[in-house]
């Protein structure tokens, strides 16, 4: 199935421009072609082409169905963007793919990239929703100093460090599944001593990722596998 995307499809009831252009000049839809466009906030609408013009194509809805995300807690992963954006780009499509509801990235004192452009990340959250035939796209935040997220609350927090001589825990020892959840993941560099201390000191629970030295996206994606793992071995 392939889904369109159109944040406010109820009051315009016209796909996008990006959107319109795939539906009539790529997949070379007509009028009476029936499609399927999410709105980003957990409605898919069955809909049929009423018009169909590759800059604004116009439908009608046929019938709306909640699709609501196939896990009940809020899964943020906060992450200290990489100096390749590529990688960035990457880790974002794959999050989206596995699952959360708000990426933040964090400004750390090691950080190699100190400013952030979201649109772009945000055209690749879309497209990873529609793909992974989602109907809530997550919420990516803009850059975030780590002072600032330390004043975000939160159910359950966690940061993943590499520092040996600082106690750790496995995650899976800490996590308790189904409720709302947040893990800091650093940059290249690690975080420093300083924000490690200040994690702790505002209750941040501190996790080992295990003894492999992953990149800082693949960090990032592992945590969010985890947590839908860890949810599968203990249902609701």
């Amino acid at each position: 199935m392939i889904q369109f995307y159109s944040p406010d499809i109820t009051e315009t009831l016209t796909l996008p421009e990006s959107d319109s252009q795939h539906c009539v000049r790529v997949l070379r839809m007509r009028e009476g072609n029936e499609l399927s466009v999410v709105d980003g906030h957990g409605n898919r609408y069955h809909c049929r082409l009423v018009d169909a013009h590759h800059k604004h194509a116009a439908i009608e809805i046929v019938e709306r169905e909640e699709v609501p995300l196939p896990w009940t807690q809020n899964i943020t992963v906060a992450v200290a963007p990489t100096k390749n954006m590529d990688r960035m780009e990457w880790l974002v499509e794959k999050l989206v793919e596995i699952g959360i509801n708000r990426l933040v990235p964090i400004k750390c004192h090691h950080s190699e990239r100190k400013e952030i452009k979201t649109e772009r990340l945000e055209k690749i959250a879309v497209s990873a929703m529609k793909q992974s035939l989602k109907a809530v796209l997550p919420e990516i935040m803009p850059m975030t100093p780590f002072a600032d997220l330390m004043r975000m609350p939160c159910e359950q927090r966690f940061i993943a460090y590499c520092d040996p001589s600082i106690p750790r825990r496995q995650l899976s020892e800490l996590y308790i599944p189904h409720r709302d959840a947040t893990i800091l993941i650093g940059p290249e560099g690690d975080f420093s001593p300083e924000e490690i201390k200040t994690a702790l000191s505002t209750d941040y629970q501190p996790v080992t990722l295990g003894d492999n030295r992953l990149r800082t996206e693949t960090a990032a994606l592992y945590s969010a596998s985890a947590f839908h793992i860890l949810d599968s071995l203990q249902p609701m």
